[in-house]
Formats: structure tokens, C-alpha cells, sequence
């Protein structure tokens, strides 16, 4: 039995132990069409993403399923947009979802991060301070 893939990207500001604004949000998973190298399936050789949870979209890509029409909602999006949400296939979940990043190297909220999350009436995430030198 395959391992899953390790985990990528910044989901947490670096401050914050338990901090996880995606917990509470999850309104990316509702906006954008998650598309992906048809290779990331698990019907690929060291694939991860769950296949029965993605489209074809073309001969090179596929995307989760719920993500490709109006309204999305991704298939692996478990919970309520904007109180409670997580992800059902998280340790597997496709690249474009590891590589979004909430908070910036420098510490600074991603913009359409804090974009998204007005629309649903979620405040700006708070500005993450830079670890200090020793």
C-alpha cells in the first residue's frame, strides 16, 4: 500500500500553533476549479489524489469533482463554508491545494485569501509576525 504524499504549504501562520484559518473558511474550495496533472490520480503510477473524486478535463489535466461548474464545491470540502469546513482528502489532496498559500514567506495574509473570505463575512486574517533572530 501506497503512503500518501507529505504534506505542502503554508496552511498556518507560523505563529500560531493551533491557529488554522482554513478551518473556519474553506471558500477556496468553493471558488476556484481545481485542475491538476492527470498524473496526481491514483490511478497513475505514485499518483495520490482519489480518482473517483476527479474529472478528465482534457488529455493532460483533470480537476475535483464539484470544482469544474456553478456553484462549486469541491469534493473533498466536508463541513459549512464559513463556520466549520475541513478537507475529507487532505494528506492527499492535488497540488494547486497544497501550493495556495494563505500567508506569504514574510508573514503578510495573501490577499485574495482575504478576499474570499469577505465575501462569506469572515474579518482579514491578522498579519503573521516574523520569527526573530536568535
Amino acid at each position: 500500500m501506497r503512503s500518501p504524499r507529505p504534506s505542502a504549504g503554508l496552511l498556518r501562520a507560523p505563529f500560531m500553533d493551533d491557529f488554522n484559518p482554513c478551518l473556519d473558511c474553506g471558500i477556496c474550495c468553493t471558488h476556484f476549479r481545481i485542475s491538476f496533472y492527470w498524473a496526481e490520480a491514483d490511478d497513475a503510477p505514485g499518483g495520490f489524489v482519489p480518482v473517483e473524486m476527479t474529472e478528465k478535463l482534457n488529455h493532460n489535466l483533470r480537476c475535483m469533482k464539484g470544482s469544474n461548474q456553478v456553484p462549486r464545491r469541491c469534493s473533498g470540502l466536508t463541513g459549512e463554508v464559513g463556520r466549520e469546513v475541513s478537507c475529507s482528502i487532505y494528506e492527499n489532496r492535488p497540488t494547486p491545494c497544497r501550493e495556495f498559500p494563505v500567508y506569504f514567506e514574510d508573514g503578510t495574509p495573501n490577499p485574495k485569501c482575504d478576499e474570499l473570505r469577505a465575501t462569506i463575512g469572515l474579518p482579514p486574517l491578522p498579519q503573521s509576525p516574523l520569527p526573530r533572530a536568535a
